[in-house]
Formats: structure tokens, C-alpha cells, sequence
């Protein structure tokens, strides 16, 4: 019996690739993706922030989140195009459902990324490899934009290798491949590592994923509670988390709140994203449900807004776990703005007498 194969689809520079496959679709023939370019706010007010950039704008050293009138200093002859996000919409589900002819085991994690479970189809194909390059070049030519597709044992595993170089690649990352893909990578590039947590582990000297896989878990655990477990079972390549498909998800339980003041430090934020974790707990086990997965959202004072989800190790309504990951995730996503808005939603949801 063939042991577990993951893959991790996630669409490069999605935002930008939409728009311009779009575009073209409409008749355009200028490809946005070949030029310097971004999605963004607005280019007469120069509002907003940058939601994706094209490698050409890359070049220029412009990047993600960064206000976009910094992105036109460093670039004056920028191409700046709207975000559209009922067409992102329309273009996730066109993906998913050129996917679901392969499986129905696919577990979407945001509107650009999914995992699917390779092992009960491997029999149609005649290498994982050659599954995912047959997949990659479908979509590209049938939907006219490009993925990464990343293959390995675990979610953990295939996520990490999606993110190798881009676009249009699939990469393994299996077991043996470890210590030379991934312990190599800054401790920050691990996944559910954010800014503050990589900030501490530097601190403490730990600078690569192998020096976190090689520290004391005891000592991880001591500094950073569970999430230091976990950093640790991450950096070696530990996640048994299995592919949950979900067509039919549960509705969800959150809550967000608009500030009377914007929020302007990370502590701000936390504060209240501890008012808002007591919230919607409260409301789970009102509901008799435990979360499977938890999104924190953040509306700029520019009105921009970002979004930023995990699935947890285990379905929870324990308001400490569900503070301490969305502050997690406040730490990946926040890119210094003033904040006018944050929000918690669980979704995911099972019942609370659901054997774990």
C-alpha cells in the first residue's frame, strides 16, 4: 500500500493572473503579467495598498501590502488595475470545479489555494509527477493562469513546496528531502511562523527551519506554549493532519467590530482580538460546536481589506486557542497599516461531542 500523497494547488500572483486572463478573455492583448504591474488602490488618489504584483514589478522591488503610492516611487510607470473580487470569485470556483473532475477530495483553504488527496486516484495516473504536471498545464491552458503545485506526505509538507520557485512548477518535498529543500530556509519562511514568532526564535539563535527542527521542544514549548510544539513538529516535517474536504461546510460563527480609534500597534489589536475570541467561543458552545478552522480579517484605514485563515490541529471553542491563533495570524498578515476594523469567523464547524 502506497503511503499518503498530498498535493498543495495554490495560484500564482492570483489576483493579478485573474484579472489579466480576464482581460484577455475580453479582448485585451496586452498581458498585465508581462509588464509592471500590480492590483491595488486606486491610482488618482495613489490609496491603497498592493494585493499582488506581477514578477516584472517584482524586479522593481515592490511587494505585497506595501502602500501603493510607495510602489509608484520605486516604479512611476506602474500599471494599476482594481481589485475585482466577484471575478476571483468566479475564477476560484471555475478552478475548483476543473479539480473536482479529478477528486472530490479537496479541501479549499482560500479563494487562490486548496489541498487535494492524490492517494485514492493515483491508480489513473502513472506518477504522482506526472498527475500534477497534467493538472498545472490543464489549467493553464483551459483557464489561463498558472499554479504551483506542491507534492508531498502531509499538508505541512506540500504547502512548503508550493511556495519553491514560481510560477508554473511543481516541486516534492518528501521526507528525505528535508534537509536539503526546507531546513536550508529561513525560520520565518516556515509555515505558521510569523513575524513576532521569527523575531523571538532569532533571538534565542535560532535563524534556519534545521536549527528550529534541531532545538529542545521542552525549550519551545517553555517560551512559546503549544505553538512552539508545533513549530517544532513543523520544522521536521511532522503534520498529520488529514485532507477534510468540504463542499459542504458548515456555516460559521464570528464576529468583528469596527474601532472607534484605529488601531495602530500590534498590542492594540491583540486586545481586541481577545474581545472578539471571547465572543465567538461563547458563541460555539452555545451552539454545541468545536472550530475546525479560523480566519481573522483586518480592514485597513484605507479600506482595504485582507484575510488570513488556518485549520486547526484540533476543533476547538477554548478561547485561548482560539486568541492565541488568530493573533498568530494577525502577526503573518498585518503589514503595519492603521487598522479600522478586525474580525474573527470559525468555520469548519463539528459538534462539540465529535470524537478527536
Amino acid at each position: 500500500m502506497m503511503s499518503d500523497v498530498i498535493f498543495h494547488i495554490d495560484v500564482n500572483s492570483a489576483y493579478l493572473s485573474w484579472t489579466s486572463a480576464h482581460m484577455l478573455e475580453s479582448g485585451e492583448t496586452l498581458d498585465l503579467r508581462t509588464i509592471p504591474s500590480i492590483i491595488g488602490g486606486d491610482e488618482k488618489s495613489r490609496r491603497g495598498i498592493v494585493l499582488a504584483k506581477s514578477v516584472p514589478a517584482k524586479a522593481f522591488g515592490i511587494v505585497t501590502g506595501e502602500p501603493v503610492a510607495a510602489a509608484l516611487k520605486k516604479c512611476p510607470m506602474l500599471t494599476i488595475a482594481p481589485p475585482d473580487h466577484t471575478l476571483y470569485a468566479q475564477y476560484s470556483q471555475r478552478l475548483m470545479k476543473l479539480l473536482h473532475t479529478y477528486t472530490s477530495d479537496i479541501e479549499k483553504l482560500s479563494v487562490d489555494e486548496c489541498f487535494l488527496y492524490y492517494t485514492p486516484v493515483a491508480h489513473r495516473f502513472p506518477s504522482c509527477m506526472e498527475a500534477a504536471h497534467t493538472i498545472k498545464d490543464r489549467i493553464r491552458e483551459e483557464l489561463g493562469f498558472t499554479v504551483n503545485i506542491g507534492i508531498a506526505p502531509n499538508k505541512l509538507l506540500a504547502k512548503m513546496a508550493s511556495d519553491f520557485q514560481k510560477p508554473d512548477r511543481v516541486h516534492t518535498l518528501w521526507k528525505d528531502e528535508i534537509p536539503q529543500k526546507m531546513w536550508p530556509l529561513p525560520v520565518g519562511e516556515l509555515y505558521m511562523v510569523g513575524h513576532a514568532s521569527a523575531s523571538r526564535l532569532n533571538g534565542f539563535g535560532i535563524h534556519t527551519i534545521g536549527e528550529l527542527a534541531a532545538a529542545d521542544p521542552e525549550f519551545l514549548t517553555t517560551h512559546f506554549k503549544s505553538h512552539g510544539r508545533q513549530m517544532w513538529e513543523f520544522a521536521n516535517g511532522i503534520d498529520n493532519r488529514p485532507v477534510t474536504a468540504n463542499p459542504h461546510e458548515a456555516k460559521g460563527i464570528g464576529n468583528s467590530t469596527t474601532l472607534k480609534k484605529d488601531a495602530v500597534t500590534a498590542e492594540e489589536a491583540k486586545k481586541v482580538l481577545l474581545t472578539l475570541a471571547i465572543s465567538v467561543s461563547g458563541r460555539l458552545r452555545e451552539a454545541g460546536q468545536l472550530a475546525g478552522s479560523i480566519c481573522v480579517e483586518l480592514k485597513y484605514h484605507t479600506f482595504e481589506t485582507v484575510s488570513h485563515q488556518t485549520t486547526l490541529l484540533t476543533p476547538t471553542s477554548t478561547t485561548g486557542v482560539l486568541q492565541q491563533c488568530a493573533c498568530q495570524l494577525f502577526d503573518e498578515v498585518w503589514n503595519g497599516v492603521p487598522i479600522r476594523l478586525l474580525g474573527i469567523r470559525t468555520t469548519k464547524l463539528v459538534p462539540e461531542d465529535t470524537p478527536t
